[in-house]
């Protein structure tokens, strides 16, 4: 007889989170096919939670025909849904289940999961960003899963004070970072048929002076990240220095196409720069 106890429904739940990332994810995939296998399942379990959330918000959800104020409502119950789960240890939504596995076992807490859900309802709103609440917006929608991310890194490892400094100024930097190139990446998308503009000063158009500034900030983030890539371990450095290479590369595409042209085109990083950049972390962990 199959075994119907928690172990098939522990198993069920990361089979679930691992398709959502097989599904949904390219580059980050990619990238983070090169940890761990615990670490790759882990960090797989953090990023469905955040693609649920993130498809509710907009996408799948609002093309089925829910409308916005019942979107909120599906948000708080999946917010509440985790903050249980984290308590629990189960659920019956499969993907906040794999996630709560995952929290648990590496001490994620809703003082991550709080701003992220509240960075996800902020997308709900139509009113436009100052400085002050894009930060907090990025810092909910991306760095706080960077520290996700780190907790799962650097768990049973012991570190001094300024490690743990560095690395979790960097986890955070990274996250702001890559969320910043999305932003810009997808600003036509965001823009044209979202409604919706995050960088303060933007709402009209995309400029070169201003796209020059958020350039230039991504480029001080992924400098503040690279402090912390050698501290961490061989089990997951080749990983994150993949996917940092490969924002890396979409940063310089963005810069030198014109902010004209990239208020309306997605610019991406073409499959052949991407092999390369994995070729080379695979090189990466074969030497470690």
């Amino acid at each position: 007889m199959s075994d119907t106890g928690i172990e098939l429904y522990n198993a069920t739940a990361k089979a679930s989170a691992s398709t959502v990332i097989r599904r949904y994810s390219t580059s980050f995939g990619w990238a983070s096919r090169l940890l761990a296998a615990p670490m790759r399942e882990h960090v797989a379990h953090i990023y469905a939670l955040v693609r649920l959330a993130d498809e509710l918000v907009d996408g799948p959800a609002e093309a089925a025909g829910v409308d916005k104020a019942t979107r909120g409502i599906l948000l708080d119950e999946l917010e509440a849904d985790t903050a249980r789960a984290l308590k629990l240890g189960f659920s019956t939504n499969l993907i906040v289940h794999a996630f709560a596995l995952t929290a648990r076992q590496h001490g994620i807490g809703m003082d991550l999961c709080g701003p992220f859900f509240a960075s996800m309802r902020r997308d709900l709103d139509d009113a436009t960003f100052d400085e002050a609440g894009l930060d907090e917006y990025i810092y909910g929608s991306a760095e706080v899963v960077g520290l996700m991310c780190l907790a799962v890194f650097e768990t049973g490892r012991v570190r001094g004070e300024e490690e743990r400094r560095v690395l979790r100024d960097g986890a955070r930097r990274l996250g702001a970072a890559f969320q910043k190139v999305n932003f810009l990446r997808d600003f036509a998308e965001d823009h044209d048929e979202l409604g919706r503009t995050y960088f303060p000063g933007t709402a009209k158009e995309l400029t070169e002076e201003a796209k020059g500034e958020i350039v230039r900030s991504i480029r001080e983030d992924l400098r503040a990240a690279d402090a912390a890539i050698p501290l961490l371990t061989t089990a997951c450095r080749p990983s994150v220095w993949a996917a940092q290479a490969m924002f890396r590369d979409l940063t310089d595409r963005i810069e030198s196409t014109p902010a004209a042209v990239l208020a309306h085109t997605r610019v991406r990083v073409p499959d052949p720069v991407k092999a390369r950049i994995l070729v080379r972390a695979m090189g990466m962990k074969a030497a470690r």
